[in-house]
């Protein structure tokens, strides 16, 4: 196959500039142009402004008023919720009533299985517990 040479190296017929120039020596004083083009900047040298009384103070008004809603809205909730004996009471009052205590605390049917099932294993009384 036979080749043409016009066609063979055609990336040199594409012109490569971008389109992006700039006059011959444009950056050359640029800086001193721009500076030129900038207006002198005045600093005024302003004394802090007086914070009131109540400026110095809200941050700890706002957060003690933040932890008093938060009080008032757990008293509330306890308000609201139905009125029950509190667990710690309930627990007493079982522990003092003997037959609770003869059914449910001191029945020894499980503690017997429990024994019967540790000797089918082959456990003894003395692999358990040290008799003093």
């Amino acid at each position: 196959m036979i080749k043409n040479k016009e066609n063979s190296n055609i990336l040199e017929k594409i012109d490569h500039s971008d389109g992006m120039t700039v006059p011959a020596g444009y950056f050359a004083d640029f800086a001193k142009r721009m500076e030129a083009q900038i207006p002198e900047r005045v600093v005024v040298a302003t004394p802090p402004a007086v914070r009131s009384f109540w400026q110095r103070i809200r941050p700890y008004a706002y957060m003690a008023a933040m932890f008093a809603g938060i009080w008032c809205m757990m008293n509330m909730v306890d308000l609201l919720k139905p009125d029950s004996a509190q667990p710690s009471s309930l627990l007493a009052e079982a522990f003092s009533d003997d037959n609770f205590m003869n059914e449910y605390y001191l029945d020894n049917s499980y503690d017997e299985e429990f024994l019967d099932n540790l000797y089918e294993a082959g456990y003894s009384p003395s692999d358990i517990c040290e008799f003093n």
